[in-house]
């Protein structure tokens, strides 16, 4: 049995009044399986996407194709980027997720199922870069580095966050302006990123990766402000 809210935040505890104040928030998260081996298309279970087509994988029934916006949180209405397209250089891949603005993520989790098979004849460098925006380097969130001369190893990856990724995570910004009555949200794009020389076919690979994040209640008030958030 589950509860759905559409504005949100969810908050819990026994004292939602004054400096005692004892809520606390609910964690979410946004999940994504994409399949490089997966035969289905747009709206089947593990659909990797294309060349210049990343997908939302936080859709019930399948994945999805997504639309990834060039940050922005002034231009409206927003525009739209399109991912690089397959190069012998590099092949990207990729996740989008919106989530709402303000939001503080605290993990992000890569596992790595299946081992990537890409023909090549050399590999530099294959990562997922976590941003609020399609980025073949210095991601705003986090780097997720599975190898450098080879396709990596499979298992639970290692996410670095450096000092200014950790102070983005805080609180995530407008990326996608409001249009046809929604609200303005943030976005958060998963890039796979295969560097190399020589490369195609791009055929097998498997990835669960998720997104965890708390959204941040914007009627606290503040010291001298109440009621620290009254809303029901």
């Amino acid at each position: 049995m589950a509860r759905a809210t559409f504005e949100g935040p969810i908050l819990s505890g026994d004292n939602r009044f004054g400096p005692l104040r004892n809520v606390g928030y609910a964690r979410l998260s946004q999940n994504a399986v994409i399949d490089f081996a997966a035969t289905g298309g747009n709206g089947t279970a593990g659909y990797a996407g294309a060349s210049t087509q990343f997908v939302n994988g936080n859709v019930v029934n399948g994945n999805v194709n997504a639309v990834v916006y060039t940050p922005s949180a002034s231009v409206n209405p927003p525009a739209v980027t399109t991912p690089t397209a397959d190069a012998a250089t590099a092949i990207y891949r990729g996740v989008v997720m919106y989530v709402p603005t303000g939001s503080q993520i605290t993990s992000i989790t890569v596992d790595y199922i299946t081992a990537l098979t890409v023909t090549n004849t050399t590999l530099t460098a294959v990562s997922i870069l976590a941003s609020n925006g399609f980025v073949t380097s210095s991601p705003n969130y986090a780097t997720i580095t599975l190898g450098t001369t080879t396709v990596g190893t499979a298992g639970r990856q290692t996410t670095t966050y450096s000092a200014a990724n950790l102070g983005n995570m805080i609180a995530t910004p407008v990326d996608i302006t409001a249009v046809n009555n929604q609200p303005s949200m943030s976005q958060v794009v998963f890039t796979l990123a295969i560097v190399g020389t020589g490369l195609s076919a791009l055929s097998a690979g498997k990835f669960v990766i998720d997104l965890n994040y708390i959204q941040e209640d914007l009627t606290l008030g503040n010291k001298t402000t109440y009621p620290y958030g009254n809303v029901d």
